[in-house]
């Protein structure tokens, strides 16, 4: 058998040890679970900023409010995917607003009104966010955990390396290449699981942090344009 064949990428995961090629089979199935989640986060987020900034622009076109509750009700009543997240927020706000304003329609309370508004836009958000960064801690853990698993294996692998050592008389690198170069293997699996993984979350948490500001600005606005009608 030749060298090459010997520490052919395929040989070298072959030939290692069973401990270590578990480490890389866990490594494998991580770094698969990591980049499902990288893309489907990504058309998500991508989605999201595109349904913001057409509502958005729906909004603040001079339209009717009441005509756009209507639109996003029916649109929330046909499923989630109808609707944008701002979109979500705003029919939260309004649907909440328009109760009170029907319970206190003797008295018209506008701060009770305001306030029922804000809390049920608060508690949208909130639900919008925890949706955005789903699966944000995963990828933050992949990117954390994996290189030291990948080093587990590797220092494994170099333990077995050398202990093979024993049993000849003389060591040579011919020797003990094989087995170093197998163990590096898990160290480079591990790597190449977290660094994607650490690109991606910091990228879509930057993202996320950028629709959030979007979401509260939106908030305090059409709170004071609710306030401004109440009176």
């Amino acid at each position: 058998m030749n060298v090459t064949q010997d520490l052919s990428f395929l040989s070298l995961i072959t030939n290692a040890s069973v401990l270590v090629q578990l480490v890389m089979l866990l490594l494998f199935g991580v770094s698969l679970t990591s980049w499902t989640y990288i893309f489907s986060k990504m058309f998500a987020i991508k989605k999201a900023r595109s349904q913001t900034e057409e509502f958005e622009r729906n909004f603040w076109s001079g339209g009717n409010l009441l005509d756009l509750y209507q639109v996003a009700s029916v649109n929330r009543r046909s499923g989630r995917d109808k609707t944008g997240a701002l979109e979500r927020i705003f029919e939260s706000g309004m649907s909440e607003y328009n109760k009170v304003k029907i319970a206190n329609k003797a008295s018209l309370d506008a701060s009770a009104m305001l306030d029922g508004a804000r809390r049920a836009m608060r508690a949208a958000y909130q639900r919008e966010m925890d949706m955005l960064e789903s699966h944000l801690s995963f990828l933050a853990s992949v990117g954390s955990v994996s290189p030291y698993i990948g080093l587990f294996g590797t220092v494994w692998g170099i333990m077995n390396a050398f202990r093979g050592l024993a049993n000849v008389q003389q060591a040579t690198l011919a020797a003990v290449a094989p087995g170093i170069a197998e163990a590096l293997i898990a160290t480079a699996i591990g790597l190449f699981a977290a660094i994607p993984a650490v690109l991606a979350y910091n990228r879509y948490s930057h993202d996320i942090d950028r629709l959030a500001i979007r979401f509260e600005t939106f908030i305090e606005e059409f709170s004071n344009i609710l306030q401004r009608q109440s009176r």
